[in-house]
C-alpha cells in the first residue's frame, strides 16, 4: 500500500473512531436512561459541550474527505501517488491534531492552533490539486 493510500485509509479510521467514540457515549447515556434514545440531535446541543466539540470534530472530517480524500484517491487511481506519498502522512497528522485540539478546548488559542492545523491542509490540498492538475 502506498502512503497516499494509507493515509487515506488512517483519515478514514480517524473518522470512524470518532464515531465510534460519539456512540459509544450515546449508548451510554441511553442505558443509563439519562436520554430517550429518539432524544439526541445530530450536533448533540443538548447533551454536554464535549459531545457538541465530538460532533463538530467529525463533521468535520466528513467535510474533509471529499476534497483531501479525492485528491490522494485521484492519485492513486490515476498512478500519480508519488506525488501525494511526501505529505500524505503530514495531512493525516494534521486531521488527527485539528481534530485532538477541537475535542479538547474551544479556548481562543485552541481555535487558533486548531486553524493552523486545517490550515496545512489546506495547503497540501491546494499543492497537490496543482500536481495532479500538471500531470
Amino acid at each position: 500500500m502506498t502512503p497516499t493510500l494509507a493515509a487515506l485509509t488512517g483519515f478514514i479510521a480517524w473518522m470512524l473512531l470518532l464515531l465510534v467514540v460519539m456512540e459509544a457515549i450515546r449508548s451510554k447515556m441511553v442505558v443509563a436512561k439519562e436520554v430517550p434514545a429518539n432524544g439526541f440531535r445530530p450536533d448533540n446541543a443538548n447533551i454536554s459541550p464535549f459531545m457538541q466539540r465530538l460532533a463538530r470534530a467529525h463533521a468535520n472530517c466528513l467535510e474533509g474527505l471529499p476534497v483531501f480524500g479525492g485528491l490522494m484517491l485521484v492519485a492513486a487511481v490515476s498512478g500519480n501517488a508519488a506525488l501525494t506519498d511526501p505529505l500524505a502522512f503530514v495531512l493525516l497528522g494534521a486531521r488527527i491534531v485539528q481534530s485532538s485540539i477541537h475535542l479538547a478546548s474551544l479556548s481562543p488559542t485552541a481555535v487558533t492552533l486548531r486553524f493552523s492545523a486545517f490550515a496545512v491542509q489546506m495547503g497540501i490540498g491546494v499543492y497537490w490539486a496543482f500536481l495532479l492538475h500538471s500531470v
